[in-house]
C-alpha cells in the first residue's frame, strides 16, 4: 500500500514542518549570505517580530540547521550561522526562486 503523502515520513511534509512559515525561509535566505547578528536579521526582514525571529532561530538550532555563537565581549555579541545541514538548503531556495520567476505575474496581466 502506498504511503500517505501527508505523514511525517514524507520528505516534503518534513521540510514544511522544519521551515514552517514564510519567515523561516527568509531567515535561511539571509543566513545563506553569511553569519548575522539578531539585529541584522531583524533589520533585513522588515515586519518580522522579535518573538517570531527568536522562535525560528531556536527551532533551527534544535534541528541542527543553525548554530548560535555567543562571544565573551562587552557588549555581548551573538552570531547565527548555518551549519552544513543548513547550507544544504541553498540549492532548494535557489530552485524555489528560479521556479517562481517562471510563473507569470498576475498583477502585470491585470494592469496591462
Amino acid at each position: 500500500m502506498p504511503k500517505d503523502p501527508c505523514l511525517p515520513e514524507c520528505g516534503v511534509a518534513r521540510f514544511l514542518t522544519l521551515l514552517n512559515g514564510p519567515w523561516a525561509t527568509l531567515i535561511v535566505r539571509e543566513l545563506l549570505r553569511g553569519p548575522h547578528r539578531f539585529t541584522e536579521l531583524r533589520d533585513a526582514l522588515p515586519g518580522v517580530s522579535p518573538h517570531t525571529l527568536t522562535s525560528r532561530l531556536r527551532q533551527f538550532e534544535r534541528h541542527g540547521i543553525v548554530t548560535r555563537t555567543a562571544y565573551a565581549e562587552i557588549p555581548p555579541r551573538v552570531e547565527y550561522r548555518l551549519t552544513p545541514l543548513g547550507e544544504g538548503l541553498r540549492d532548494v531556495l535557489e530552485a524555489m526562486g528560479a521556479w517562481a520567476l517562471t510563473v507569470p505575474d498576475s498583477e502585470a496581466d491585470v494592469t496591462a
